[in-house]
């Protein structure tokens, strides 16, 4: 045994019964790691309004989370010196996402704090629950609660640090001014009054246009020198392929992400998705595009871009590429829906039964028991749009129904949503086998 492991992260004798139940608890702490990350992220999302609708944010932080739990557990249980631990990664990646998106500081710093009481709660009952000699439990929670303010006392400031480089470097990079119109825009508050003269000017883009809004980012595998450059010549060769009134204006959201906007006239507002969709298709893009639906003026300005926003949500729920569109069909619902995930699955297997496994006959089975209550429960419609024959559809409605274990006539509203939310996300709201 090394002298630090006789001696305890500050360099003073354990008592060896403290020693020993702290092994026991931290333990006990580390077999139920995984669960005390997950209730910590869920109530850090729930508490930090900046964090809401943001699901890569929060997808970010829950990979914060557990790293910091992981390091810390591992600290108290191994005995390891606060010296030699270095911060993870996702927690360094999370600091400067958050400084790009604009999120203040003080919800950086005040979700440690939050998350560390958590902690604290889950360490007092394991504490309760395996030691059951007061004066050593006391003990043992005294060391978990030191040593646990240290390391949050010491990653708040490494992260802090990251936070304020990228935030420095981010607002340098950025074509600032141009970048910080468009977010006042985008923030100012319903029924504001604006000057559409002065926007166009200070944006160089016609305001008083219809705009298609549109969000464009790289999937995770993807790696690009200049991503956000060649977001941008995506976004011109979108516009290049429409009639437009303008330039595009496009700003970056963060290093992966940008925003965009298509100036169109009124003919060819009602043909521009299809046409969009069509063109990145022929071309093989890899990049992913949510588009919101062309609205005139400030206002539509905005409300197509929160469109946007709302559709690449749902494609990044759904782990899907390609183009999602705001008017593609039932989208609209699954993302009113689908708002927060863990809801959207539980609704899916109350709903659903069996049926809502992750399996590729029961995908059929949904597929086809969907389009048949859309078209009316129709077996020959739905025949039609599966390319399947009368029978075969009426036989797969008949297992659907039976993998459910009850008829969908008495709640065929909520069997409808479940179906849609399933066709939207995925296994994203599935379940296991």
């Amino acid at each position: 045994m090394s002298p630090e492991d006789k001696n305890g992260i500050y360099g003073q004798q354990m008592d060896p019964a403290v020693a020993s139940a702290s092994t026991v608890v931290m333990d006990r702490l580390i077999a139920r790691q995984g669960a005390v990350s997950q209730s910590v992220q869920k109530a850090l999302a729930s508490h930090i309004t900046q964090l809401r609708g943001d699901r890569e944010l929060l997808q970010l932080l829950g990979a914060s989370v557990a790293g910091n739990v992981e390091t810390i557990f591992n600290a108290l249980r191994h005995d390891i010196s606060l010296d030699n631990i270095e911060p993870p990664t996702a927690a360094l990646e999370y600091a400067r996402r958050v400084a790009q998106r604009g999120v203040p500081m003080d919800a950086l710093v005040r979700a440690y704090r939050l998350g560390h009481s958590l902690v604290i709660d889950a360490a007092s009952d394991e504490v309760n629950a395996a030691v059951p000699d007061a004066r050593t439990g006391l003990a043992v929670f005294e060391r978990i609660t030191s040593v646990s303010f240290r390391y949050i006392d010491w990653i708040s400031q490494q992260v802090v640090v990251v936070y304020e480089e990228e935030r420095d470097r981010w607002l340098a990079n950025q074509n600032s001014a141009r970048a910080l119109r468009v977010r006042e825009i985008l923030e100012a508050p319903s029924g504001s009054i604006l000057d559409p003269e002065a926007l166009t000017t200070a944006l160089r883009y016609p305001i008083q246009r219809r705009h298609l809004a549109a969000v464009l980012w790289w999937p995770a595998e993807a790696e690009h020198e200049d991503g956000l450059g060649q977001l941008e010549s995506v976004l011109r060769d979108m516009a290049e392929s429409v009639e437009t009134q303008g330039s595009p204006l496009f700003v970056a959201a963060d290093r992966n992400t940008g925003w965009g906007w298509i100036p169109l006239s009124a003919a060819t507002a009602a043909t521009a998705i299809d046409t969009i969709r069509t063109g990145l298709a022929e071309r093989g893009a890899t990049v992913a595009v949510a588009l919101g639906t062309p609205l005139y003026g400030v206002d539509g300005f905005r409300r197509s871009h929160r469109q946007a926003v709302k559709a690449r949500g749902v494609a990044l729920a759904a782990g899907t590429a390609g183009v999602t569109a705001a008017d593609d069909p039932g989208l609209a619902a699954a993302a009113l829906i689908g708002e927060n995930i863990d809801d959207a699955r539980e609704f899916v297997a109350q709903t659903l039964g069996a049926l809502a496994s992750d399996t590729a006959n029961d995908a059929r089975l949904r597929e086809t028991l969907r389009v048949y209550l859309h078209d009316g429960a129709s077996y020959k419609s739905a025949g039609e749009k599966l390319n399947l024959h009368f029978n075969s559809v009426k036989y797969r409605v008949g297992r659907a129904v039976e993998r459910r274990g009850r008829p969908v006539g008495d709640d065929r509203l909520d069997v409808e949503l479940a179906l849609l939310l399933c066709h939207r996300y995925g296994t994203a709201v599935l379940s296991a086998p």
